[in-house]
């Protein structure tokens, strides 16, 4: 696979689960809406590192303000924190003693907001990898 077809691979999934985001989001489901948008996230930050490394394989890590780092991606402190944030999301959903704390956090609102400014951020980040090409 090339560098080329490997960014196009993560940018490609991360879209398919952008869709699957907003049907969880609009039947109800805030919690795996925010979750799946983590996984949005993380996999066009793959794709970045992809892009900046000379390594094809990114790490199998899912903190996205560590991914952005190695992908060599210039963050604002307010983009940092938002991407913490979000790391929040992959643990809550994902651990029982988080689960129903989260799941009553995830109000439509609260959601809302988060998956409104994970979209941006997605699309942000896409435009970076275009500069680049």
């Amino acid at each position: 696979m090339t560098i080329k077809e490997h960014i196009g691979y993560w940018l490609k999934s991360a879209n398919r689960d952008l869709e699957i985001a907003e049907s969880l989001f609009d039947s109800g489901k805030y919690a795996w809406c925010l979750f799946i948008g983590h996984l949005v996230l993380e996999k066009v930050l793959k794709a970045i590192y992809v892009q900046n490394s000379n390594n094809r394989i990114p790490p199998k890590i899912h903190n996205l303000v560590k991914l952005a780092e190695i992908g060599r991606l210039q963050l604002t402190q307010e983009d940092k924190i938002f991407l913490d944030e979000v790391n929040d999301f992959n643990l809550e959903v994902r651990y029982p003693d988080y689960k129903q704390d989260f799941y009553e956090l995830c109000t439509e609102e609260y959601t809302k907001k988060f998956f409104n400014k994970i979209k941006e951020f997605h699309q942000w980040l896409v435009y970076r990898i275009e500069l680049e090409k």
